[in-house]
């Protein structure tokens, strides 16, 4: 399997947090009370520890509910080849989990977390949201990895609307966002993150989705949460690199998401509700949902996402009374 690159686990230790429950390592039955702790943790989404510490377009975060109705009565080794801001990784917290994207940057700054936490925190703390810092850090990044990691969640939680997009020459150029909080370093969360990145089992790696997912075994959960486009437009996701991801990878996608259901691969797939994008799915149950989109600069724009979550799992759910299509 060729990836650009995959990274491993350093020595560092990281501070345990408080909170702790997390899914066992080998494939485990999801079981009545576990799937209360998670709904309980879904309803807190910004304050549940672990959770996500980017700001990322097209995050799950406010989904999550949504997502665990819909998650196998069992699961083995997680994938999720998007990884973004990991919102549902840091919810299900599982021993075994392959993380990738193809935004070298974001995995970058997931590994620096993982590795060495205390020293993004030590560098983070120094920021404070500020117009000419900002556009200071945006220009001339630093050479050091754990200080760029923080630099890197600083313009993320300091930019417009949390959006990762570079220009033709790679350069991250979203502008200052204005932000109406103050704080940047959450400490407590970036420590509970690290936590759950080091688990044993749990991978990083920058590549392909097709790469990151050739190894996925029957039992095992993936999580496709692509940039949303449709034949008719690309709606301005442009979150992992500068290459868009096309219709063609669309297809390819669901040509993918098909080949893992018929090795008995449960897949949950979150995409643009759009007949064009459902039609690539069939066998699939569907369900969609409207939220508040962020995606315009002005606020007026701004109207509701219709968003699909499409999904195949193995064995059926019984818990919380979810059949495959």
């Amino acid at each position: 399997m060729k990836v650009v690159a995959v990274i491993d686990p350093g020595k560092h230790q990281v501070k345990q947090p408080t909170e702790q429950a997390s899914l066992p390592g080998s494939s485990h039955k999801l079981n009545t009370e576990e799937r209360k702790i998670l709904e309980s943790r879904a309803a807190r989404p910004f304050s549940a520890t672990p959770r996500a510490f980017l700001k990322w377009a097209g995050s799950k975060r406010l989904l999550l509910s949504h997502l665990i109705e819909i998650l196998p009565a069992e699961i083995g080794t997680y994938y999720e080849p998007f990884l973004g801001s990991g919102s549902l990784f840091f919810l299900l917290r599982p021993k075994k989990a392959a993380l990738s994207d193809r935004c070298g940057p974001l995995i970058e700054t997931f590994s620096a977390v993982r590795d060495n936490v205390s020293s993004v925190i030590r560098h983070l703390r120094t920021m404070v949201p500020d117009v000419e810092l900002y556009y200071g850090i945006r220009s001339s990044p630093s050479r050091g990895l754990y200080k760029r990691a923080a630099e890197f969640i600083y313009l993320n939680k300091t930019c417009w609307n949390g959006l990762y997009r570079v220009n033709s020459s790679g350069c991250f150029n979203v502008p200052y966002g204005r932000p109406k909080s103050t704080v940047i370093c959450d400490s407590e969360n970036l420590r509970a993150c690290a936590l759950a990145l080091r688990a044993e089992g749990v991978t990083l790696a920058v590549g392909d989705f097709a790469e990151s997912l050739a190894n996925a075994l029957p039992g095992d959960l993936v999580y496709l949460d692509p940039p949303y486009v449709t034949t008719h437009t690309d709606n301005g996701f442009r979150d992992y690199n500068e290459t868009l991801f096309s219709w063609k990878d669309q297809e390819r996608l669901a040509r993918m998401a098909q080949e893992l259901v018929a090795r008995e691969v449960s897949v949950i797939v979150s995409n643009a509700n759009h007949p064009e994008i459902i039609s690539l799915y069939d066998g699939f149950s569907a369900r969609s949902f409207e939220r508040k989109s962020t995606l315009s600069s002005d606020m007026t724009k701004r109207g509701r996402a219709s968003e699909a979550l499409l999904f195949r799992c193995f064995p059926t759910n019984g818990a919380a009374g979810v059949k495959n299509g």
